[in-house]
């Protein structure tokens, strides 16, 4: 069975930054896309970034120029690198993965429990 284990969440002041770690357990083939969603209370879950195995990445408007999503030299690991945080970036954030490129509508395989980033003003 494979398993998203995310590690990095925190509290951090306004303008901070943060660098969460995705890696997977388990046998499975090298991930054709992974990445981030977050969810803030009381909103829906929300696409932050996602890179795929060529390298390419995909960032929501909101991170653009903040946050950078890359692929660790192990398998099947992704970071993200966030700077200059505001509270608005307050969330639970998920790492996700699929051996699919470019899952619809963020249908992907396969989800980490998730983080708690807190940015405080």
């Amino acid at each position: 069975q494979v398993h998203l284990v995310e590690s990095g969440g925190g509290l951090v002041q306004a303008g901070g930054s943060l660098r969460l770690s995705c890696a997977a357990s388990g046998t499975v083939s090298s991930f054709a896309t992974m990445g981030w969603y977050r969810q803030a209370p009381g909103k829906q879950r929300e696409f932050v970034a996602s890179i795929i195995s060529g390298g390419s990445t995909k960032y929501a408007d909101s991170v653009k120029g903040r946050f950078t999503i890359s692929r660790g030299n192990a398998k099947n690991t992704v970071y993200l690198q966030m700077n200059s945080l505001k509270p608005e970036d307050t969330a639970v954030y998920y790492c996700c993965a699929d051996l699919r490129l470019y899952p619809r509508l963020g249908a992907y395989d396969y989800w980490g429990q998730g983080t708690q980033v807190t940015v405080s003003s």
